[in-house]
């Protein structure tokens, strides 16, 4: 199995920004999580209020019909989140606070030392959970996303080799969300500006890039992809889009989707 269930626990957060934390786990199996690099992905299940861990069918093989089978006001939430950073006996994962609307912007800002959640990771590097796959020959990399795709973006720029150049996107709902990340040029658009990538990116005189990266909201990210196939010529092949979320839905919503048999173009 490739894949496995390891509980793990809060050791301590950081604050990042107006509207980003970072959370560090740690437990006895984290070492366990074989992340690939660049924009790693796992399954997240965070305990609802009251509950001391989630409630997982670790068990069953059929996990995830058997999770939707739970009774809601018993079952885990489950979220998919990028692997920020890894190091031995530690995990950091990146959130984007909105507030109580969201259960998981919620348990995040109120995470605190000890809390349990249990994740479903990767135990080779070479997993489904890393979209991140340019050509070996590209050297010219665009990457773009809101503050949702800001630690994968984080991730690929720290892994990429030296010799790989990248031009890179980022809106942010404030300027106090910037963070110092290994690349120039970063071109940083804040929503209290009235700033977007769908109007920055498309008026901007770029080179064309050998491979693009595109994550955030799903309508965001579709735009970008038609301006750089249709308007600059890319191959679509050569670019990576992934809606982490969609305006108007919840996870929740999204997750009826796929089991009903539809795969919507999000993660988060």
């Amino acid at each position: 199995m490739s894949y496995a269930f390891l509980p793990l626990h809060v050791l301590h957060t950081a604050r990042l920004g107006p509207t980003m934390t970072r959370v560090t786990f740690g437990g006895e199996r984290v070492d366990e999580c074989a992340s690939g690099g660049f924009d790693q992905r796992l399954k997240l299940f965070l305990p609802l209020p009251g509950q001391e861990r989630p409630v997982v069918p670790v068990d069953d093989p059929d996990w995830f019909t058997a999770w939707r089978a739970l009774d809601p006001s018993i079952r885990s939430i489950m979220r998919t989140y990028t692997v920020r950073a890894q190091r031995p006996g530690e995990l950091d994962v990146d959130f984007a606070l909105h507030g109580e609307t969201g259960p998981a912007s919620h348990w995040a800002s109120k995470a605190r030392p000890g809390d349990q959640v249990t994740i479903f990771a990767p135990l080779t590097a070479d997993n489904s959970g890393v979209d991140f796959r340019p050509p070996p020959t590209a050297t010219r990399i665009l990457l773009a996303g809101d503050e949702t795709a800001l630690p994968a973006i984080g991730g690929i720029l720290e892994s990429l080799p030296a010799d790989v150049s990248t031009e890179t996107w980022i809106e942010v709902p404030d300027p106090a969300d910037r963070q110092e990340l290994p690349s120039t040029p970063i071109h940083w658009l804040t929503r209290t500006n009235n700033e977007h990538l769908t109007e920055a990116l498309p008026a901007a005189s770029i080179t064309v890039p050998d491979y693009a990266w595109i994550a955030g909201e799903s309508s965001t990210v579709k735009a970008l992809r038609r301006h750089l196939v249709q308007t600059l010529g890319m191959d679509r092949r050569t670019v990576t889009f992934t809606g982490y979320w969609r305006k108007g839905d919840t996870e929740e919503d999204l997750l009826a989707e796929v089991a009903a048999g539809r795969t919507p173009h999000t993660e988060e």
